[in-house]
């Protein structure tokens, strides 16, 4: 008997210590109407600390929060480094989409704000659109989804030039 309230003891002491199981990603929250999709860590942590869904999912639509185009920490301003920055962009917003079941080709709405004149790009507004498009291509393919695109004199983010949301149509077989 007390073999057993020992390894009684142990256990309960060894289970009250371990660590908490670490979530899975991508990470889907049930919501009314459909859910929250977080894609990864860092995604949740802005939905607990800045209250917003990286993506949420409302019957077969999903709307893609704002993914800001900006500068690291010693990344240039020019043409060059701007295309680096709205690569990185897309594929943020290809991981939400994936994340999703979804891709590019399901994409019906393209939201962009630009910041033309700001000290995170040092070309012209031509410059800053060029190249967006450019690099947007990559990822959009035709037929090419509805795109409104927003001049504006800032974002949230300090080093944004760009913000980029979405709206998809989600196939039948998504999760």
């Amino acid at each position: 008997m007390y073999r057993f309230l020992l390894a009684a003891a142990l256990m309960t002491g060894t289970l009250a210590n371990a660590a908490p199981p670490q979530p899975t990603y991508p990470l889907i929250l049930p919501a009314p109407h459909g859910s929250v999709i977080l894609p990864t860590e860092r995604e949740k942590k802005a939905h607990d600390d800045n209250h917003y869904a990286a993506a949420r999912r409302v019957d077969n639509m999903l709307y893609v929060s704002g993914v800001i185009v900006g500068r690291l920490e010693g990344e240039g301003n020019d043409v060059a480094a701007f295309k680096v920055q709205v690569r990185r962009a897309f594929e943020r917003l290809k991981a939400t989409l994936t994340a999703a079941g979804a891709t590019f080709a399901d994409v019906v709405m393209v939201n962009s704000f630009h910041v033309w004149d700001g000290p995170n790009f040092a070309g012209t507004r031509d410059e800053q659109f060029g190249a967006f498009r450019q690099v947007s291509g990559e990822f959009f393919k035709p037929p090419y989804p509805a795109w409104t695109a927003v001049g504006t004199t800032g974002l949230l983010s300090d080093g944004g030039v760009v913000e980029i949301q979405l709206i998809v149509r989600l196939p039948k077989d998504a999760p």
